[in-house]
């Protein structure tokens, strides 16, 4: 079964960066999409970023112009730079990968399980802070 194990989190002041790391194991995530969300203070998974198999990106609005998503497809990988970094851009960060021709959602409002899911995977979370 397939497993995301993330990495990259940590502590940084207002207009730092950090980069997240996912790599998955297990099953090829080539033909999906992946991608990258945080739980808000209301409980629920928004999406930060995601990533086609064929290159292309979303991103949330509050994040567009700071954050980048990139993937490499040999490593079975997908990462997420964070530039200028924010107080309100703390949260603990989930990677995610979707299910073939099903894109991932914008938004979860019930707490995934760390492995498959049904919209499909689910890593364990890296906690990102930002002080101000």
């Amino acid at each position: 079964e397939g497993q995301l194990a993330e990495s990259g989190g940590g502590s940084v002041q207002a207009g730092g960066s950090l980069r997240l790391s996912c790599t998955a194991s297990g099953v090829s995530f080539v033909s999906v999409d992946m991608g990258w969300y945080r739980q808000t203070p209301t409980k629920e998974y928004v999406l930060v970023s995601r990533i086609d198999k064929g290159g292309l990106t979303d991103y949330a609005d509050s994040v567009k112009g700071r954050f980048t998503i990139s993937r490499n497809h040999a490593k079975n990988a997908v990462d997420l730079h964070m530039d200028n970094l924010r107080p309100d851009d703390t949260a603990v960060y989930y990677c995610a990968t979707g299910l073939p021709f099903n894109p991932l959602p914008e938004k979860l409002t019930s707490a995934p399980t760390r492995g498959l899911n049904a919209f499909g995977y689910w890593g364990q979370g890296t906690q990102v802070t930002v002080s101000s």
